[in-house]
């Protein structure tokens, strides 16, 4: 999909923040809706019949749910309506399911429903929830993300925030909220999703932005869908008219708490940013698949020397790597990782680099390829480029190609990571060359920009120090695009 270059411009800044561990998602009921779950009106129209009310003349939803309290002096209904909307049995949507893989310590929502922390769950993290002030004076050992539930859980209902008293008191009930919201305003770039401007929830989410730092605020952002004929209330020319008239009012109006919006077409719009999110983030962390029984036609100290290197120049470039620590190649991997994180330790960190061995035997029910091949999916997936290096083993007293390599370089392509083989190593990494030069279109979006290095790459009379000036001029130009 092609971006305007205000979008492109907030995808680049927001996947600074994520590696940098200063990005949040705060998620409204727009972002659940799309799964089968009601939107507001859906959700107050049976309350509002109750009380002779007509939801096309009434827009005020929260007072609605007000006057049922005050009439009936209890809201066992709304309780029963909010157990009945929000906790069928629905699956996540793609939007969930890459915030989840997205490396976000917090996220905030208004939501009732559990859809984002089964996505995270089945990420295989562990979530920390939060919705109510006891639950913010604990923390769950080895979290990886805390959900801040603003409103409610689903399972208890009597507490969801619904009623127009309970958001009046809000800042007494809820006032720890209020300030881990504000220090989380502050210090970490929000964007919001899920939210439009018919949402009743918006004005209170605003109201409680942080006023204090207004004139050194952190820029926030948020999705605003362009009116067409035919969406909700906007029939014809002059509804369409009026309803971008307002719009513009109140887009101009969120500048006042540091949200700029992002204008997009369609929903699904939505979904082509966050996918395009995550294709950046991962673009900055790199695979490096390999094993060597042997280093032919290499020396040892060579090849080991050029495998320390090449993770020194990943690392200076501000790349992670994750490896697997294949026989023969990880040792020099990790060490050149780790000499640059030390030599530069204001400037990188232990984080860029990620270690997975593979399990050696087998002590469950599963078998040990199956366990491999785990391990290999759930490594690659969370990478944008994978470099092959050798790829040879010993079976039988023979050097053989490694099949386990070729399969990384399958997976990685179907993961859509840029492949890059060191063809000048041999066994696997020639192999898969010479299967990337058969198709080109179909490993690389611009084979021009790349083909050319790769070509240098495994040519045998290239030296290995100008194959790994070629790496670091390759690695520098994926990273302007």
């Amino acid at each position: 999909m092609k971006f305007t270059n205000e979008i492109d411009i907030f995808i680049n800044d927001y996947v600074k923040d994520l590696n940098a561990g200063t990005a949040s998602i705060f998620a409204g009921a727009g972002l659940s809706i799309p799964a089968g779950f009601v939107n507001w009106t859906d959700l107050m129209s049976e309350i509002a019949t109750d009380l002779g009310l007509d939801l096309n003349v009434e827009k005020d939803l929260i007072s609605i749910a007000q006057y049922h309290v005050n009439e009936n002096q209890n809201r066992t209904k709304i309780n029963r309506k909010i157990l009945e909307e929000f906790t069928e049995d629905v699956n996540e949507t793609e939007n969930h399911r890459i915030i989840s893989r997205l490396p976000f310590s917090s996220i905030w929502t208004t939501n009732y429903d559990k859809l984002i922390e089964t996505a995270i769950e089945k990420e295989y993290k562990i979530v920390d929830v939060k919705y109510t002030i006891d639950q913010l004076l604990t923390t769950k050992p080895k979290r990886d993300v805390v959900i801040y539930k603003m409103h409610g859980d689903v399972n208890h209902p009597n507490d969801a925030i619904l009623t127009k008293q309970q958001y009046e008191q809000y800042y007494q009930t809820h006032e720890p909220f209020i300030n881990a919201l504000s220090g989380e305003l502050t210090t970490k770039t929000f964007l919001f999703v899920g939210f439009s401007f018919n949402d009743p929830n918006l004005d209170y989410v605003l109201s409680r932005l942080n006023f204090r730092f207004r004139q050194q605020q952190r820029q926030h952002y948020c999705f605003v869908k362009t009116p067409k004929i035919g969406d909700y209330n906007i029939p014809d020319k002059a509804s369409l008219d009026y309803s971008i008239k307002k719009q513009n009012l109140i887009v101009n109006d969120l500048k006042r708490y540091g949200i700029k919006s992002l204008r997009i077409e369609n929903y699904s719009d939505i979904t082509a940013v966050l996918e395009e999110i995550e294709k950046r983030y991962k673009k900055q962390t790199i695979f490096i698949s390999g094993s060597a029984e042997i280093y032919d036609p290499l020396d040892r100290n060579s090849a080991l020397g050029f495998i320390h290197n090449l993770s020194k120049i990943i690392i200076k470039n501000d790349y992670r790597i994750v490896n697997g620590f294949g026989w023969g190649v990880g040792s020099s991997v990790i060490n050149g990782a780790l000499e640059e994180i030390y030599n530069n330790p204001k400037k990188h960190s232990e984080s860029q680099l990620i270690l997975k061995p593979f399990p050696q035997f087998e002590t469950g029910k599963k078998k040990l390829n199956e366990m491999w091949e785990e391990y290999r999916q759930n490594m690659i997936s969370k990478c944008g480029i994978a470099i092959f290096i050798f790829g040879n083993k010993q079976v039988n007293d023979k050097i053989e190609v490694a099949n386990g390599v070729i399969r990384e370089f399958e997976i990685a392509h179907q993961n859509g990571c840029i492949c890059i083989p060191i063809g000048l190593t041999g066994y696997a990494s020639t192999d898969i060359y010479n299967q990337i030069m058969k198709e080109q279109e179909k490993y690389y979006e611009e084979p021009d920009k790349i083909i050319s290095i790769i070509n240098l790459l495994s040519n045998p009379s290239t030296t290995l120090d100008s194959a790994l000036e070629q790496i670091e001029k390759l690695l520098k130009q994926l990273k302007k695009n």
